[in-house]
């Protein structure tokens, strides 16, 4: 057996991102995961890739907004390779305003000319001017924003799979590496494993379930309502997610919370009401104690990386992020942005 120049443990999005982008530079790479692809929180449904609001911009922010502007480049590229839609569309985003969130609002419309340089909008709108589902909004106004993308994380996570194996790359069974550099992007199991090996906190798990409903909107903005995201795909479908819980007795099992989560949808989009439910999902993000994105060789453990924590923007950062952790694995160039260094 010809050994690899890096193993990737873990095949959710931040595992098969890293090893394309090291495959890209001809490393040869094999990737390991203990189940199957998207067996975690990657193999979800909802699939908002949204910016953070136009205001206190910093490094974390800069960042995101970066890698919102190569997202399309980025999984075109990957269908190509692979031959797999991972149903991205950078179709936007409706907000519903509360009547006391209008002039902040408005206030960020001014700031987002400045700092989103001309490449997408954020407008307040009234309601009736609003474009795609109808939505509910007590002051009459709408957030509508062009930055906002979707795509559908089971496709995107298959079309990386396929992208790989154009590449030569196959996702082995196995939960422990054979030697050589070794990046870890295990989910919210390996911010278990790295706690206990540091004795200390590094992060946990945080569970979400959404469900999914029949209802035809594929080039409709989604819908952003009191941290409800309401996500029309390609396929006919719209997703509805997620929660958020810290306790949990089970990663992966749906109960009332689903029901909640569609009676909060029909009150903000009352026409999905006769919506059929067709899937209920649920699974366990990957939450750094930091909220960002934990980047970096693993302390005592030479030739050892991780790479975990993507929690609510792995699939948005993942492109951008991986192209740094193949800097720091294959070059030694460290370009860790501040917040997201792992130290000891």
């Amino acid at each position: 057996m010809t050994m690899a120049d890096v193993t990737i443990m873990g095949a959710g999005v931040f595992g098969l991102t890293v090893a394309l982008a090291c495959a890209d530079r001809g490393a040869r790479v094999r990737v390991f995961e203990k189940r199957h692809p998207g067996a975690g929180s990657s193999g979800g449904i909802v699939g908002a890739l949204a910016p953070h609001v136009p205001e206190n911009w910093n490094p974390k922010k800069a960042m995101q907004f970066d890698a919102l502007r190569m997202a399309e480049r980025y999984w075109a590229d990957v269908a190509a390779r692979g031959g797999v839609d991972p149903g991205y569309a950078r179709t936007g985003r409706v907000q519903p305003l509360a009547e006391a969130a209008v002039a902040l609002a408005r206030t960020r419309e001014r700031q987002a000319r400045e700092l989103w340089q001309g490449f997408a909008e954020w407008r307040v709108l009234p309601v009736a001017d609003a474009p795609g589902l109808a939505v509910d909004a007590p002051s009459g106004f709408v957030v509508y924003d062009t930055l906002t993308a979707r795509l559908h994380p089971r496709r995107a996570g298959a079309a990386l799979v396929a992208a790989l194996a154009a590449q030569g790359v196959t996702v082995e069974q196995g939960d422990q590496p054979e030697g050589g550099r070794v990046i870890w992007a295990t989910g919210y199991e390996g911010l278990a494993d790295l706690s206990q090996a540091l004795g200390r906190k590094m992060g946990g798990g945080v569970k979400g379930q959404s469900l999914l409903l029949a209802h035809a909107a594929p080039d409709c903005p989604q819908v952003f309502a009191d941290g409800l995201h309401i996500v029309p795909h390609a396929d006919g479908t719209i997703a509805i997610g997620s929660t958020s819980e810290r306790e949990f007795d089970a990663p992966d099992t749906t109960d009332a919370l689903c029901d909640t989560l569609h009676a909060s949808a029909i009150a903000a989009c009352p026409q999905l009401a006769n919506a059929p439910v067709i899937a209920r999902w649920a699974g366990v993000r990957p939450r750094a104690q930091s909220r960002a994105p934990l980047m970096g060789a693993w302390p005592d453990r030479a030739g050892h990386f991780v790479f975990n924590g993507g929690f609510k923007i792995g699939f948005a950062m993942a492109p951008a992020l991986a192209q740094i952790m193949a800097d720091l694995v294959l070059e030694g160039r460290d370009r860790v942005p501040e917040g997201f260094a792992l130290t000891a």
